[in-house]
């Protein structure tokens, strides 16, 4: 296929180059009637390209297949059969996988270090996961991708499962050996599906970790906005191979996406593929090497380690993703909580994770010497501040065994339940109704329907007084939690 082509961009040129004007939304008229104000913060042109997808940049019967073209073009560049857009994130996506597999009271496996957006995936559509148990890391701290030995053992033990579905890369950069996995899977004939939402890239590049599809995965989901230049929101969801229904897959996510999809979205992630056929290899290769170099310089900072080795071996990850650069803050006796507060209020730097004792950037093709430069003298004040910083706060964390609850209802069930509220030190016993998610990453620690624990809640309640963050449960301070009546 031709790949200089980018038919919804060159679509969104002849809009503009047709001085068209539409009767229809969205109602600010390309900037013609946001106030000024607005106007200024966001700027003219986000305006100007924020149209109406159908009977706008298309006519009225999408009839000159602008996006479909485009998603034939992306399946093409990464050697996927199909790829369909979404502008809802890899959450819209990974729901609709998980749907088109085994919605309506079907059964998932699941490992355990899944995505909040899995376990909506799971409330929604009445699923029964299985749990498959993470490489937890007693040294680190943090779950590995789940091996292929533990993804054996759960299809042994849960036989009549629909398929199964893993994370990789998981938001610290590390992987899954997916294709032994997805061999796993299809000496079953049941589909695999990685969410992978922070792998986009791996396709361009050699020296990345294999991406899904080339490994013989049978959907796989990337957010776009994540690692590579699309816009925030902007995902693709990938499929091959006869295991899952594509039409099927399709139908889902449209009943859960909007009707009403934002033309930028869909624009920037037809800019991206192009850009990733045309240069994407260059690119990686240049942002592979800024990020060797950045990890020496930070490793060479007192007080500052960059995990690599730790995250791979045997009992940890198959493969890592060095654009992901974590960085332990513990020997600086700080949090990595406070050093991510510290670096935005003092050094104007946002770090991508932050917990109890790493911070992480995730670089990017967009990074450049300035920009390293700017990160390296960041941390190089922060450990020359650290000592300012407040020491960090014990954190009771959990044994592996701790983490896994009992499912004493399914998710879906637990969280329609009558419900009421207990105070935290009445919670241990009860089933849960919400979800409890340290953010960022994101990973439950109780999903509805699991009976909570004493180990788990002293977890999260010295976590919280530590900085970390729960926005998902009613009482984000945790002193009251919400539970299944009479449970």
């Amino acid at each position: 296929m031709d790949h200089s082509a980018a038919p919804l961009l060159e679509a969104l040129a002849d809009y503009h180059s047709r001085d068209r004007y539409g009767f229809t939304p969205p109602g600010h008229r390309q900037g013609r009637g946001a106030d000024p104000r607005t106007v200024a913060a966001i700027g003219r042109d986000a305006f100007r390209s924020d149209l109406l997808a159908t009977a706008g940049l298309d006519d009225r019967k999408s009839s000159h297949g602008y996006l479909a073209r485009a998603e034939q073009l992306m399946a093409d560049a990464v050697g996927a059969e199909q790829a369909f857009f979404s502008t809802c994130g890899s959450s819209l996506s990974v729901k609709a996988a998980m749907l088109a597999v085994a919605g309506g009271h079907g059964k998932l496996l699941i490992s355990r270090d899944a995505h909040k957006s899995v376990v909506a995936g799971l409330v929604f559509g009445g699923v029964q996961p299985w749990w498959i148990r993470p490489r937890y890391d007693e040294r680190l701290h943090l779950a590995h991708p789940p091996s292929p030995h533990q993804v054996e053992q759960a299809w042994q033990d849960h036989p009549d499962a629909a398929g199964a579905l893993i994370v990789s890369p998981t938001p610290y950069g590390t992987c899954a050996d997916i294709e032994e996995i997805a061999g796993i899977c299809h000496r079953r004939d049941k589909p695999l599906i990685v969410d992978e939402a922070w792998g986009a890239h791996l396709p361009f590049h050699q020296d990345l970790p294999s991406w899904a599809m080339d490994a013989g995965a049978d959907v796989c989901v990337v957010s776009v906005h994540k690692m590579g230049t699309g816009f925030e929101q902007g995902s693709v969801f990938h499929t091959q191979g006869s295991l899952v229904d594509p039409d099927q897959l399709s139908a889902c996510a449209d009943m859960l996406m909007t009707t009403s999809p934002n033309v930028m979205i869909y624009a920037a992630l037809d800019g991206w593929r192009r850009q990733m056929t045309e240069h994407g290899h260059a690119l990686l290769g240049a942002a592979l090497a800024l990020a060797s170099r950045i990890r020496d310089e930070i490793g060479a900072l007192p007080g500052l380690h960059v995990l690599r080795d730790e995250f791979l071996g045997a009992e940890a990850s198959h493969d890592l993703d060095p654009l992901h650069v974590v960085i332990d803050v513990s020997e600086l006796g700080i949090s990595g909580y406070d050093a991510a507060d510290w670096l935005r209020q003092h050094e104007r730097v946002d770090m991508g994770l932050s917990d109890h004792r790493r911070i992480e950037a995730t670089l990017s093709v967009a990074d450049d010497d300035r920009t390293a430069a700017r990160l390296i003298a960041a941390l190089r004040a922060l450990t020359a501040s650290a000592a300012e910083l407040p020491e960090a706060k014990p954190v009771a964390l959990p044994s592996p065994d701790t983490l896994e609850l009992e499912p004493a209802m399914l998710p879906g069930d637990a969280f329609f339940a009558a419900k009421e509220t207990v105070t935290a030190g009445n919670a241990a016993g009860r089933i849960c109704a919400e979800q409890i998610t340290p953010y960022p990453p994101g990973i439950p620690v109780i999903i509805p329907g699991e009976r909570i624990t004493s180990e788990l809640l002293d977890y999260l309640r010295s976590g919280l007084t530590a900085g970390m963050q729960l926005p998902d449960p009613a009482d984000p301070s945790l002193d009251t939690i919400r539970v299944v009546s009479g449970s």
